[in-house]
């Protein structure tokens, strides 16, 4: 009668297979850890996935988080890069974190500076303090000094546009040249979202999910699928600056400052380059229109429109946006 082969015991692998087992036992026992460690943070902690996130998508960029104390304010900003200075200026109730999927196609060829603008992100907020537009160029001087910006290409979105467009007419001796990009600022036909801010809407505040999808749904194409609890961590994001993003809106929805480059924009000196989405809910693409009619000064006036994109083209079209920016920048 034929035995049946008894399987090897433990101790009788060889050493080869005995340790190669273990380590894999010990691998499962480290994926269920961090599995579960994940889960819970999601649960408990989204904010942290958020900064997770933010630090992958730096290290992918090539440029690393830095602090300076500059004017008034304690700046938060990425820095990365060789070559010619690039600094990007966010927009409204926006961060530096907005900039760095572009940044991917800049750091190859550019220095990159993006600050997180006074008042928002990381960067420090005096209690009461001014952040309009003139207020948000003055502070910009100081931290242009602070790190050493000496002449750069100023890249502007939407109020940080407004920002750019003003210091760059105060201080043609830093700005070699100026990207406007779904700028706030200039003269537009009205759309849905201005008759809204008309009535006195601020789409910018929201204190659940559903008002958050509702703003992504007027800024981009094609709004990104967010987690529900890191949508979550934006919400109390939100709600802890209501009160600071509430009075900086109505300061920005003064005539002086939703056209504050209206009077300016004759007077710049250097090249600028206008770009714009198709489709921009916000800041109608007719905003192009008066920035080309009026620039008088400047020896180089370039115009782009983008398609498939809304207010964000820096995040809808990241590497069609690098592109565009690397061509003006070389060229000027």
């Amino acid at each position: 009668m034929a035995k049946t082969p008894i399987p090897a015991s433990p101790v009788s692998r060889p050493l080869w297979q005995r340790l190669l087992l273990r380590r894999l036992k010990f691998l499962v026992v480290v994926a269920l850890v961090l599995g579960i460690g994940a889960g819970l943070v999601y649960l408990f902690a989204p904010s942290l996935l958020l900064k997770a996130d933010a630090a992958r998508l730096a290290m992918a960029s090539h440029v690393e988080k830095k602090t300076v104390v500059a004017g008034d304010t304690t700046w938060s900003y990425y820095e990365g890069g060789d070559g010619p200075t690039i600094v990007l200026l966010h927009g409204f109730a926006a961060n530096k974190e907005t900039w760095l999927e572009m940044a991917k196609g800049l750091t190859d060829h550019f220095h990159v500076v993006i600050p997180d603008l006074p008042g928002w992100g990381e960067s420090s907020r005096n209690e009461g303090g001014d952040y309009g537009v003139p207020a948000q160029a003055a502070r910009l001087e100081a931290f242009a000094a602070a790190v050493g910006a000496q002449r750069f290409l100023l890249v502007g979105q939407s109020m940080g546009g407004a920002i750019a467009g003003v210091y760059a007419e105060q201080h043609p001796e830093r700005v070699a040249s100026l990207v406007l990009m779904s700028s706030l600022g200039l003269t537009f036909k009205d759309n849905d979202f201005t008759r809204e801010v008309k009535a006195g809407t601020n789409p910018f505040l929201y204190s659940d999910r559903a008002g958050l999808e509702a703003l992504l749904a007027r800024i981009f194409l094609t709004p990104p699928n967010i987690p529900g609890r890191l949508e979550d961590a934006l919400v109390a994001r939100n709600q802890k600056d209501h009160a600071f993003i509430e009075r900086t809106f109505n300061q920005l929805k003064e005539p002086a400052q939703a056209f504050s480059l209206d009077p300016l924009i004759g007077k710049l000196p250097m090249p600028v380059l206008g770009l714009w989405c198709r489709e921009d809910k916000i800041i109608d693409v007719s905003a192009l229109d008066t920035l080309r009619s009026g620039l008088k000064s400047s020896p180089s006036i370039g115009a782009t429109v983008l398609n498939g994109c809304n207010h964000m083209p820096m995040l809808e079209k990241p590497e069609e946006t690098a592109r565009i920016i690397t061509g003006f920048a070389l060229a000027h």
